[in-house]
């Protein structure tokens, strides 16, 4: 990510760049519609360019809107992680094996998560 952002610096320094986020929203759009095709198309080398491509875009939004897409991310990770953990808590609270488990039923409980971190200051 780190080299998709100082890529698109230099490029943005001599002026091939977007004028503001919204053409960039488009953009990620652009690859993400890209992706769906690869993948009408069972295409697996046509569907890993795509990814990169949108990754690529996202990154490129990250620095139009001042945020670091590395930072971010990690965020997004903790956010996971402690929302995944308590799923499994919640489980193990239940007796009940996570294999054995619904995904809508873990979805319920990831909701739960979501709802706890909100009401509580300074999470989520």
């Amino acid at each position: 990510m780190s080299r998709a952002a100082k890529l698109q610096k230099r490029a943005a320094q001599v002026g091939f760049d977007w004028p503001a986020a919204l053409p960039v929203v488009d953009k990620v759009r652009e690859e993400l519609d890209e992706i769906l095709e690869a993948m009408v198309d069972n295409d697996a080398e046509g569907i890993a360019e795509e990814v990169g491509d949108l990754l690529f875009s996202v990154v490129n939004l990250a620095r139009h809107l001042k945020v670091d897409p590395e930072t971010a991310l990690r965020s997004a990770n903790s956010k996971f992680d402690r929302r995944f953990r308590f799923i499994e808590q919640a489980l193990r609270h239940l007796q009940r094996p996570i294999e054995a488990c619904s995904l809508e039923e873990m979805d319920a409980l990831w909701g739960e998560a979501k709802r706890q971190e909100k009401s509580t200051p300074g999470c989520g």
